[in-house]
Parts: C-alpha cells; sequence; structure tokens
C-alpha cells in the first residue's frame, strides 16, 4: 500500500466546527471501535462531503503527541473518502495512542473497520429517516386535532 501524503489545508466545510453539533452526534451516533479510536457516524441531510470532528483528551498524551494525533485523523480521513458518505458527520475520539503509530496504520485501522462502517452509515441513515418521519407525523397530529 502506498503511503498517504498529506495534500493542502482541511477546509471547514469538512470539519465538525461547533460544540452543540459534537453534542449532538455524541449522542445519537452510530458506534464503530478500532484498536486506538472510536468512530461516532451520524447522517444528516445531504452535503457536499461528509464532516469530521476529532476528540482527543490530554489522557492520550502531552500537546504535542494530541496535535500529532490529529493531524493523522485529519489525513487518514482524506485518505479513505471512498468510505465516508456525503449524507454523514463523522466525530473521532482518539482511545490510545503509540508513538509508531503512522498515518498508513490509521488508515490500515479504518480500511479493516470499513464493513462495520458502512453497516453503521446505513442503521444512521435509518435513524434519521424515522426521526424526520415522526416530525412529519407529529406536524400533521397537531394540524388534525379538532379545536
Amino acid at each position: 500500500m502506498a503511503e498517504a501524503r498529506p495534500v493542502g489545508r482541511f477546509p471547514s466545510q469538512k470539519r465538525v466546527r461547533k460544540r452543540a453539533e459534537f453534542q449532538l452526534i455524541q449522542s445519537r451516533a452510530r458506534r464503530v471501535s478500532t484498536t486506538h479510536f472510536v468512530l461516532l457516524i451520524h447522517a444528516r441531510e445531504a452535503g457536499q462531503s461528509a464532516r469530521l470532528g476529532i476528540t482527543v483528551s490530554r489522557r492520550v498524551g502531552n500537546a504535542v503527541v494530541r496535535n500529532r494525533v490529529k493531524r493523522l485523523l485529519r489525513e487518514a480521513f482524506r485518505a479513505t473518502e471512498e468510505l465516508w458518505s456525503p449524507d454523514v458527520d463523522v466525530v473521532v475520539i482518539a482511545k490510545k495512542f503509540t508513538p509508531e503509530l503512522s498515518l498508513d496504520g490509521v488508515v490500515g485501522q479504518f480500511r479493516r473497520a470499513s464493513g462495520a462502517i458502512r453497516a453503521r452509515t446505513a442503521e444512521a441513515r435509518k435513524d434519521r429517516d424515522r426521526g424526520q418521519s415522526e416530525v412529519a407525523t407529529r406536524g400533521q397530529k397537531k394540524q388534525t386535532r379538532p379545536v
């Protein structure tokens, strides 16, 4: 496997940025666990591309280590774009980190989990569609009530 290389900046439209978005995703997302990461997958209305959010706590290491983990995750997300549907938000929570972990290692973990990622994405879409139908049904009930 050829080693993936960084390509430019990671644009803001491909990032989960607001605290409220992180909290919404963490409360409603489907989870996929790998050796070093937990992936939270949440379906949203179709967008231009999948969005990535990263959570790395101080338990993972000092600031240098945390920033390295974030850089590796951004590049791995970019290198595995085919895994991420345009209508999903993905939040990656770093569980543990070893200094030997390389970009190829992170990409490999994502690719090995691809079956689970696809399954959880489908489940997240069903959750989203179910939620939309409940909202539509609630709206219809309010309109049909006698006054």
